[in-house]
C-alpha cells in the first residue's frame, strides 16, 4: 500500500482533495466545484485515492460522500519517520564527534 499512496499523493489535485476532506464530508459535486478540472478527471482522481486506501465514502441515494482516511497514511508514515530517525542518528554521531574532537581556542601555534 505504501507505494500506492506515494503516487496517489504524488499528484497535486488529489493532495488538495485530501486537504479538503481532511475534516469533513463532501459529495464529489462539491469537492469537483472546487477544481477548474472536468468531475470526470476529480471522479478518477478520487477512483485512485479510495485504491490507495486514502479515501472512503458512503452512498446516501445516488450521491457518494467522501472522507479521508488518515490511518490510509500510517504506513507512510511509519516509513519517513524511519527514514528521519535513522538520519538523525547519523547526525548525533557526528555531533559527537565533534564535541569529542580538540578545540581550536584561536591562539597562534607554535
Amino acid at each position: 500500500m505504501l507505494d500506492q499512496a506515494l503516487r496517489a499523493i504524488a499528484e497535486p489535485n488529489r493532495r488538495q482533495i485530501l486537504h479538503l476532506i481532511q475534516t469533513r464530508e463532501l459529495s464529489a459535486g462539491e469537492i469537483a466545484s472546487g477544481f477548474k478540472v472536468t468531475r470526470p478527471a476529480i471522479s478518477q482522481h478520487l477512483s485512485v485515492l479510495t485504491a490507495a486506501g486514502l479515501v472512503t465514502y458512503r452512498m446516501e441515494g445516488t450521491r457518494r460522500f467522501y472522507r479521508a482516511r488518515p490511518e490510509g497514511l500510517e504506513e507512510l508514515k511509519a516509513y519517513l519517520e524511519e527514514f528521519w530517525a535513522d538520519r538523525l542518528q547519523v547526525l548525533a554521531r557526528v555531533a559527537e564527534v565533534e564535541e569529542r574532537r580538540p578545540k581550536d581556542d584561536g591562539t597562534p601555534g607554535d
